[in-house]
């Protein structure tokens, strides 16, 4: 059995990039050495990155996906709410970028390498994300999966992929892990098959949505809008976080689902309404919540806790952009955090978190109001403290002019824990052919 992450939470003392597995508690991690596969990207995703602006046909508009290596542009709005050095590290980043920010960052990985033969493991820098999300509303799902073929017909001609069969390789994919499994049923045609391809059974990839049970699926966080150069300019927005007046219990962000039957969102929302003393309504209907960062922000600054119900998935994004911003999630579904994210949000939910049952709330909507104001305000902070102690494991950052970051972000948390699964799984390979 190959060894996968635990939920175990690592204390304030203890390095943030930490990470547990099965079989061995890892404190510290080696300079690994890592090689990157450039031929892939000239090869492969050219009909994607010729224009450094792609406009892809999406229920989320992706034009701009691509831009400041996928960290978008600044979100000069925020400028209106937030202190001038705060609203600089803030972005309109797209949720589906993390191939993109993965790839630029690898580029400057402190082990990176540019001779195979040293490597440990090796990055396949391409954008599934991209390549299938331009045709997944196109009937045509031969082209759904065309890029991806291509990508893995090549790669397994490489010789260091022959050497162990794509063990050791892995990549980042910007969507969730339901947009690449398309069943053979004709009923079944969503997305592409990627991840049913048996060329990618032993890949690892880090994703922001995994499937439960499929131990190379590595669900990450979402990327978020905040991504700081320095951990001095982390710290100041954790104590702006930590310290902002916080006028509403909670808030809910979203817009309803009409295509879905009984839908949980619009339940939410008209729920709210009823709350005008309590609860405060971002409706993204009506609000600008794509073109302006700041109607969100604002509400989850100014809330006590923020109801995340589940996306078009169990996942989404709101829950990242949640903690960021200091609010308290409120769950519905133990799918949308509890059982994803290992490694990277706490493992003891009540910690850092409400769950109420979503049939609960279908019986009597009051029951969220109830619930939450049975928390003490020592309670609430305690919470709190706890969502913003997280915050350095939920983004990431954006290099400086050298190239680096100094505090450990989520990109350090997922690739220090892959490298060191990947030397697991080499070092108990080699141990069971001696025996």
């Amino acid at each position: 059995m190959l060894p996968s992450y635990s939920a175990e939470v690592q204390s304030q003392t203890k390095p943030p990039q930490t990470l547990n597995f099965v079989r061995t508690h890892v404190s510290s991690h080696p300079c690994l050495w890592l090689f990157i596969t450039f031929l892939l990207i000239q090869l492969l995703v050219i009909s994607f990155t010729r224009n450094p602006r792609p406009c892809f046909p999406d229920r989320t508009s992706a034009c701009g996906i691509a831009a400041n290596h996928g960290y978008g542009g600044p979100a000069a709005e925020l400028r209106r709410i937030l202190p001038e050095n705060l609203s600089k590290a803030w972005y309109r980043t797209n949720q589906f970028a993390l191939e993109l920010i993965f790839h630029h960052r690898i580029l400057n990985h402190k082990c990176r390498t540019l001779e195979p033969e040293s490597a440990t493991s090796f990055y396949i820098p391409f954008y599934a994300g991209l390549a299938v999300g331009k045709y997944l509303w196109m009937n045509d799902t031969s082209k759904r999966d065309w890029h991806c073929k291509m990508m893995l017909e090549w790669v397994q001609k490489q010789r260091y992929w022959k050497k162990s069969n794509g063990s050791d390789h892995f990549m980042a994919i910007g969507r969730i892990t339901w947009d690449f499994r398309r069943l053979t049923d004709p009923g079944k045609i969503w997305g592409s098959t990627f991840l049913n391809m048996p060329a990618m059974k032993e890949v690892t990839r880090f994703i922001i949505e995994k499937a439960p049970g499929d131990i190379r699926d590595v669900s990450v966080p979402y990327p978020t809008g905040f991504h700081p150069k320095t951990k001095e300019i982390l710290k100041e927005w954790q104590n702006f976080a930590g310290g902002y007046n916080r006028s509403s219990l909670f808030t809910f962000i979203g817009a309803t689902r009409g295509w879905v039957n009984h839908d949980f969102r619009g339940l939410l929302l008209n729920y709210c309404y009823s709350e005008p003393g309590s609860c405060r309504v971002v409706d993204c209907a009506a609000a600008p919540c794509p073109t302006d960062s700041s109607v969100i922000l604002e509400a989850l600054l100014g809330s006590e806790f923020c109801l995340q119900p589940r996306g078009d998935s169990f996942t989404r994004r709101s829950v990242f952009d949640c903690m960021v911003a200091g609010s308290v999630p409120v769950f519905f579904w133990k799918r949308t955090a509890y059982d994803q994210y290992e490694g990277f949000l706490p493992g003891e939910p009540d910690s850092y978190s409400v769950y109420i049952d979503h049939e609960e709330v279908r019986n009597d909507t009051s029951l969220i109001k109830e619930v939450l104001m049975k928390y003490s305000k020592e309670e609430i902070r305690k919470k709190r403290e706890k969502v913003i102690e997280t915050i350095p494991r939920i983004i990431y950052g954006i290099m400086t002019n050298d190239g680096l970051t100094n505090f450990k972000d989520a990109f350090d948390v997922a690739v220090d824990g892959v490298l060191e699964r990947i030397k697991e799984e080499k070092d108990w390979s080699q141990t069971n052919k001696k025996d």
